[in-house]
């Protein structure tokens, strides 16, 4: 199971950090990535960590602003976004894939388990 939290209606330039809580499988073998769905559009990868943590991938979008990171004793996966701008507004879902990636991958379709979501609003 992947619960994430942290979404929040915030104004452009702002931060938020979006957590990821994982139980009922071993985070310690499982890439995980964070997603993103805004209205009308596909689903897209944001970020995504490697089961160790050593290494990640970003979109374009977001490189330099966003930073994942992950706490495999705590089960806890983070993403902590900088420099909102409206167009990053979306619902933000984490999602687990097993297996290390040197290149974590950032298609929807590879990822096995999914959270529920989590609401990102960036407006003035």
């Amino acid at each position: 199971q992947l619960v994430e939290s942290g979404g929040d209606l915030v104004q452009p330039g702002g931060s938020l950090r979006l957590s990821c809580a994982v139980s009922g499988f071993p985070l310690d073998y499982y890439t995980i990535g964070w997603f993103r769905q805004a209205p009308g559009k596909e689903r897209e990868g944001v970020a995504c960590i490697s089961a160790h943590g050593a290494n990640a991938n970003y979109a374009d979008s977001v490189k330099g602003r966003f930073t994942i990171s992950r706490d495999n004793a705590k089960k806890t996966v983070n993403l902590q976004m900088n420099s909102l701008k409206p167009e990053d507004t979306a619902v933000y879902y984490c999602a687990a894939k097993w297996g290390d990636y040197i290149v974590p991958p950032r298609q929807t379709t590879s990822y096995e388990y999914w959270g529920q979501g989590t609401q990102v609003t960036v407006s003035s």
